[in-house]
């Protein structure tokens, strides 16, 4: 009995309430989809019944009629009371069947319920209108602005059914009644509006002061302005605009209000006036609240202004924004670069110099170069401006001393600082001795800053003081032994003043210097110098000492070299003979035969110390060498092509196991590899053979 009951309820659920279980999970063989479901739902809705029309013919019928109808309003009203929107169906339907008392009866039973719906207020002051019943229409806005004065929508139709009735002087006494309880800008613009369409400018000027005292805010005060330059009083709108920025102050200035104001004086041609009023607000303002301000002024001075007020417009806007860039960052040196050099545009002097000593009080106060580096250069501008632009020698002399004692020498110091100052003395007042004190005392300090020798030595150059700067050498390689270009420009001084034993002790005091920074450099220069003095055997011995210190491939490829340009420049110095041993074949055959000889050595060399790249870099000078020398001095480039390397892939494994391809370079007179040589030139033979017989099959 209790399956049969299960059976029987709705889902198949028993009295537990678990759900049935089912056995049989499978699809069903017809699937339901949702269209269809929506589809027989929507065909089984059916027809909508429609209450029928009913015609009343006599006025028996009339009153049952309304009597069910007001018997179904008020069962609709007694069981819902709060739903206003019931009362006013059945207002509504009572004016419509010509019934007002009883429709003002239900008007009034509504805000007995609800005594601040606006919606009742409305349809109740429309019907009593709509029966030109003004008196009550009257007394009822009476009620809706007393029991609602903030409704600005009463107050609106109040005073339209008042002007509209032609009682100025109600609508008037309405709209004072509204002012006090001080409304939003709308009210107070709907009043000046009312006056001045009665012609009584004076009471809306009136109207206008006590709307901007009690909404002082830019666009009140903008509007008055408008009002009174549409009414065309000029001196009355200027006098609006500077209330507006006396009683707005910077603080709630808006830059509209400038914008306006000096738009107003353009359309007026008063273009001093603008241009007076765009610079007072572009002062005033920040540049966060003034970019309108900016754009605008930019504006009318390309259509008003000359040449030089446009530049200024673009300055002022550039100063704001440099200003910005300091006053966010005081560090920033390169802002205040750039602003100095604005300024210094400008042509103001008074200006720049107060950007400039703004910015060097913003010094870094960690002695840290890095920090120092960008500093230093507002230093150097600013003495140069004082020089160049101010012509004022004593303050430029006073900023170099000033930043001289500043910067901490024991730390760090700046050779450009010394090396500006000391031409600076020069160039004001001629005093060399001020110009060596400031740089002995530099060099003093810093002993070891090369860029403070090097433009000291360029001073003494300039002056011809030959032994001053041979004193400075000198002391230069005293506190900077190793440094080669240093030994290489002493030396080359010397060579320019004909003292060629000097230069060649010099060299040869460089060479014997235990640690050098750049040797080649020397033994190049030193080498060059001697073989252009035509001493052949000492160059000859040169390379043959640097030899002995290196075997780089490049100084046996120059000593080669060397051989070759030794016998050329002999050949041009003996001029022709008639001797075969001295003709100038000859000398070029025997500088062929010792450029051969040095390549040989090198070819050696390199082979014994297992340098494989090297030898081929010798052995394609080598080739060059003879390719060049085969026309005059019968070369053999052959020679040389024949001990040239083929380049192989190989492989070789790595500390992780992995294999590594890589080229090498086989020699053929490599003597262990000579064997391995010979295989590889066989396998590729025979792979040229096997080749061929595949392409004549």
């Amino acid at each position: 009995m209790a399956d049969e009951n299960a059976g029987s309820r709705p889902g198949g659920y028993g009295q537990s309430g678990q759900a049935p279980k089912i056995k049989n999970k499978n699809a069903a063989a017809v699937q339901i989809t949702a269209e269809q479901l929506i589809r027989e739902a929507y065909s089984r809705q059916g027809t909508m019944q429609k209450a029928p029309r009913q015609k009343v013919l006599d006025g028996e019928e009339l009153s049952d009629y309304q009597m069910r109808r007001r018997r179904e309003f008020e069962e609709g009203v007694r069981r819902n009371r709060s739903n206003i929107g019931e009362w006013l169906r059945y207002a509504a339907w009572e004016e419509g069947q010509g019934e007002v008392g009883r429709a003002r009866s239900v008007y009034e039973r509504a805000l007995d319920v609800d005594g601040r719906n606006q919606t009742v207020f409305i349809k109740y002051a429309e019907l009593e209108m709509k029966n030109k019943n003004i008196a009550l229409a009257r007394n009822l806005y009476d009620r809706a602005v007393t029991t609602l004065p903030r409704v600005a929508q009463f107050w609106q139709r109040y005073t339209y059914m008042e002007e509209l009735l032609g009682n100025i002087a109600g609508a008037r006494e309405v709209f004072a009644r509204w002012m006090r309880w001080e409304p939003e800008e709308a009210a107070w613009a709907a009043f000046i509006r009312f006056e001045t369409r009665y012609g009584e400018i004076g009471n809306a000027r009136a109207l206008w002061e006590r709307a901007v005292d009690v909404h002082p805010e830019p666009r009140v005060w903008l509007k008055w302005a408008r009002f009174e330059e549409d009414r065309g009083d000029a001196e009355s709108a200027r006098r609006v605009f500077g209330l507006a920025i006396d009683r707005l102050g910077e603080s709630f200035m808006d830059q509209h209000v400038f914008i306006s104001f000096a738009r107003f004086e353009t359309r007026l041609r008063e273009y001093d006036r603008a241009r007076a009023i765009y610079r007072y607000a572009l002062e005033r303002l920040p540049r966060a609240k003034s970019h309108a301000l900016h754009s605008q002024y930019a504006a009318f001075e390309k259509q008003h202004g000359a040449a030089r007020d446009i530049e200024d417009v673009v300055a002022t806007k550039r100063r704001l924004h440099y200003e910005a860039l300091v006053r966010a960052n005081p560090a920033d040196y390169d802002a205040w670069l750039d602003y100095a050099a604005l300024e210094e545009e400008a042509g103001d002097v008074e200006r720049t110099r107060d950007v400039y000593e703004r910015a060097i009080a913003e010094y870094p106060g960690v002695a840290e170069k890095r920090l120092w580096r960008r500093y230093i250069y507002l230093w150097l501008f600013y003495a140069l401006f004082e020089e160049t632009r101010a012509q004022d020698v004593g303050r430029a002399r006073a900023v170099y001393v000033a930043c001289i004692e500043l910067v901490p020498h024991a730390e760090f110091t700046f050779a450009k600082l010394w090396l500006q100052y000391a031409w600076f003395e020069i160039r004001s007042s001629g005093d060399l001795g001020a110009a060596r004190r400031a740089l002995g005392r530099a060099i003093g300090q810093s002993p070891a800053k090369d860029k403070l020798f090097r433009g000291y030595i360029e001073l003494e150059l300039e002056l011809r003081e030959f032994g001053r700067v041979r004193t400075l050498y000198a002391k230069f390689l005293e506190a900077n032994p190793t440094s080669c270009s240093t030994w290489v420009e002493f030396a080359r001084l010397e060579a320019a003043l004909g003292e060629a034993d000097r230069c060649l002790a010099l060299f040869e005091l460089a060479v014997e210097q235990p640690t050098l920074d750049m040797p080649e450099l020397l033994w190049k220069a030193y080498i060059d110098f001697v073989f252009d003095s035509g001493d052949f055997q000492k160059t000859r011995a040169l390379y043959e000492r640097l030899l002995a210190m290196t075997d780089h491939v490049k100084v046996w490829i120059s000593f080669a070299r060397f051989e070759l340009l030794a016998a050329a420049a002999s050949d041009e110095s003996a001029g022709s003979s008639e001797s075969s041993e001295n003709s100038p074949g000859g000398r070029i055959a025997s500088g062929a035969e010792a450029a051969r000889a040095v390549y040989e050595r090198a070819y050696a060399r390199m082979k014994a110390l297992g340098l494989k790249e090297e030898r081929l870099v010798l052995l394609e000078a080598w080739r060059d060498s003879e390719q060049n020398a085969a026309a005059a001095a019968g070369g053999d480039p052959a020679a040389v092509e024949k001990r040239m390397p083929k380049r192989v892939r190989k492989r070789r494994e790595l500390d992780d196991g992995s294999l590594e391809e890589y080229f090498d370079y086989v020699f053929p007179d490599d003597e262990e590899q000579g064997s391995r040589f010979k295989l590889l030139a066989k396998a590729h033979m025979w792979k040229q053979q096997k080749q061929e017989q595949e392409q004549q099959q």
